[in-house]
């Protein structure tokens, strides 16, 4: 269906407010973003994986979720969860011992600490295996839950606990890995890389598809932290139309093989336009650093033209 903002938002919160998670932190944002995606009269298994959505959603004996069947899975195992109630359904629907007509959806959601290290062997094993699920990463660039240590989607150069800025190392050394393009080599049927921009149709539209396409399907969620990146509160929107303009957060999709990137900036800003809105990354604007936000423009601009290629080529085959 084509989208409809008011018909999205008429659509009940499966992720209800007075969670605790911290204001201007966008993993709730993306979450409910995603589960409106669902239809209304389908059931779902939701699995998440330690880390602060899950503490800060499920503290005993309250839930932030609704109309959802709850799982919070252990910090590695957040897809091996989901892929095991995925195959639990499929033997009973066999078995005769579920009878209703009502779909059921298995959607998994983890942060990048859990999702692309601590977590990645189970969801690459989940996504071979080929089981019926959509795995969600709301990609906030560190281990927030537990202080900021950094991860392996921390972008090069950014400050945190355990790669701090000073007179030794300017942040965080290595480029950030891209589970995305990961996710596209395991030959899944959909995966996606969306951000909280605009009327969150991107978010929507990506989701639905994901959870109605046959198979595993992946999404990349950009969600911005505003402990651990150092910007306030109300720059949650702000932040996240910089990282897709600025290309830093390309917004794209490849749909069986085939790549389309669903916004191209009119005018491509610089790097800066999005490193000076945080902390994490003002030690980058001292004159003896110049360098190195240079290096960060080629290392997007090289993705960049990695995206226009592959679109050009994977839609002219």
């Amino acid at each position: 269906m084509p989208y409809n903002l008011k018909e999205v938002v008429k659509k009940p919160s499966r992720l209800t407010s007075g969670h605790r998670m911290c204001a201007g932190c966008g993993a709730p944002v993306v979450v409910n973003g995603i589960l409106r995606a669902l239809k209304e009269e389908d059931n779902a298994v939701v699995s998440v994986a330690t880390g602060c959505l899950e503490v800060s959603t499920c503290i005993y004996p309250y839930t932030s979720w609704k109309n959802v069947s709850f799982i919070h899975s252990a910090f590695e195992c957040a897809a091996a969860s989901i892929s095991g109630a995925e195959t639990a359904y499929k033997s009973l629907k066999k078995q005769g011992k579920i009878k209703s007509n009502k779909e059921t959806k298995f959607i998994a959601f983890g942060g990048d600490g859990g999702t692309l290290d601590i977590g990645l062997q189970s969801l690459s094993g989940a996504m071979e295996r080929r089981h019926n699920i959509t795995y969600v990463c709301y990609d906030n660039g560190a281990y927030m839950n537990t202080g900021t240590q950094r991860s392996s989607s921390t972008p090069r150069f950014a400050d945190t606990t355990t790669s701090p800025a000073g007179k030794v190392t300017q942040g965080k050394l290595q480029i950030r890995k891209d589970l995305t393009e990961i996710m596209v080599k395991h030959n899944l049927p959909y995966v996606a890389q969306t951000a909280l921009f605009g009327n969150l149709k991107d978010i929507y539209e990506k989701a639905e598809k994901a959870i109605y396409t046959d198979g595993p399907t992946y999404i990349s969620a950009f969600s911005p932290c505003p402990r651990g990146w150092g910007y306030p509160t109300d720059e949650l929107a702000p932040i996240s139309k910089l990282a897709v303009d600025t290309c830093f957060w390309p917004l794209y999709e490849i749909e069986n093989g085939i790549y389309k990137i669903t916004y191209k900036p009119a005018k491509k800003l610089p790097i800066e336009e999005f490193l000076k809105t945080q902390k994490r990354f003002k030690h980058l604007f001292k004159e003896e650093n110049k360098d190195l936000i240079k290096q960060l423009q080629d290392e997007i601009d090289k993705k960049w033209e990695y995206l226009l290629l592959m679109e050009q080529t994977t839609q002219n085959k």
